[in-house]
């Protein structure tokens, strides 16, 4: 459903909240995103029960694919359909509401938005994505670090990527359409992203890397790593980086042309590395390209995604025994951080990403989730204040207040 300026018009920010309202209060399920440099708010509600699919994508209706980090037999994905589709003009002063959509209500304003919010998100659920957390102690991230530097060293492993969770309040007050605004303005270049969905969890994010993207006739990925804070008026011209940040970055472009190699494609499109700008964080990108036309490949998305995910941006080298590594130390479950969201099969368009920078709503708290690349040449303390960093991205603008 295109929304347009009409006479009966109102403010976004004011329709944002109503039509989130209306879709907790109704326990639907719900997808909010901003794609990357686009000026567009799209929205999904579906009153149907969650489903988990195959994330076959060529196959699927139009709707939002989550995946969390690790999947099993008998849950793969869950797609919210796009039975209930909006799309909005940021830039649009006002908007003119179809009978068809949720009207606007006066009663429902920023409390009553959080009170539902901390009200649908405070009921936990055996059976709950999510799961039980333990928060990551300092201590027991840095030595899990030097286990992984410990790994490395004994030739078991390339890489490996630890994560943590760490808890904080949310402020009274607080104002989520406020806060999802911030984002679209703070975070241009990261797809911007808010789910609910009952009894399984509600997330918010800004993540800068690309999963997989098919538009068109083309496929698209990135290998994104290396991260530093952007300092000065032209950050991006005057970073520079280390030799064991650029080696981390070039392993996980080796990761994609190897995925390339496996199923014998050899022509695409490389660009990079370079670097760029996310918010406030720089990170070593290549893109890549292939035109699935030329190469007689039409469901290299799908392929791609099962080869790629985890990437070794967020899980390490080899997958299998970073895996078993991440499962012997980590001592929660990542749910959806470092797994794969994304609107599927919309306007002819899939954009998935991997879900970085994100934080999960827990009633009056919020769960904030970051991981650092380990090698042989990582500095725990360092790595800890990598964490940090990226924690920072989304923790600072759940603080907004209006």
């Amino acid at each position: 459903m295109e929304l347009s300026i009409g006479e009966k018009g109102v403010q976004l920010k004011e329709y944002l909240a109503n039509l989130l309202a209306y879709g907790l209060a109704g326990d639907h399920q719900i997808a909010l995103w901003r794609r990357p440099k686009e000026k567009k708010v799209e929205i999904i509600l579906d009153n149907e029960a969650p489903t988990w699919v195959n994330p076959t994508i060529e196959d699927l209706p139009s709707g939002f694919l989550l995946h969390p980090f690790q999947e099993t037999p008998e849950k793969k994905a869950l797609l919210i359909q796009a039975k209930n589709y909006y799309s909005l003009e940021l830039d649009q002063p006002a908007l003119s509401i179809h009978e068809e959509g949720p009207w606007p209500n006066k009663e429902i304003g920023p409390a009553k938005l959080e009170e539902l919010l901390v009200e649908k998100t405070g009921i936990r659920n055996k059976n709950s994505q999510s799961g039980n957390h333990n928060i990551t102690r300092k201590a027991d991230f840095l030595k899990t670090v030097n286990k992984g530097v410990e790994a490395i060293e004994k030739g078991e492993l390339f890489k490996v990527v630890p994560a943590k969770v760490k808890s904080a309040e949310l402020p009274g007050h607080f104002d989520l359409v406020a806060t999802l605004l911030h984002l679209f303005e703070a975070y241009p270049n990261s797809f911007v992203n808010f789910f609910h969905i009952p009894q399984v969890g509600t997330w918010v994010g800004a993540t800068p890397e690309v999963l997989i993207q098919t538009k068109e006739n083309f496929f698209y990925t990135m290998s994104l790593a290396g991260t530093q804070k952007a300092k000065g008026d032209n950050p991006i011209k005057t970073a520079g980086w280390t030799q064991k940040e650029i080696e981390e970055q070039a392993m996980v472009s080796r990761y994609i042309v190897n995925c390339f190699k496996k199923i014998r494609l050899r022509e695409y499109d490389e660009i990079g590395p370079k670097t760029s700008l996310a918010g406030e964080l720089l990170h070593l990108r290549s893109d890549f390209k292939v035109d699935m036309d030329a190469t007689n490949f039409p469901q290299l998305g799908s392929v791609m995604l099962d080869l790629l995910h985890p990437t070794s941006a967020v899980c390490g080298m080899p997958k299998e025994k970073a895996l078993e590594f991440i499962a012997t130390h980590e001592k929660f479950d990542r749910s959806f951080f470092a797994g794969y969201l994304g609107p599927v099969n919309i306007q002819q368009e899939t954009a998935l990403f991997v879900n970085l920078r994100c934080a999960q709503f827990q009633g009056k708290r919020i769960l904030l989730y970051a991981g650092a690349g380990v090698t042989a040449d990582s500095e725990p303390d360092q790595e800890w204040e990598e964490t940090e960093l990226k924690c920072d991205v989304i923790g600072k603008h759940l603080k907004t207040r209006k």
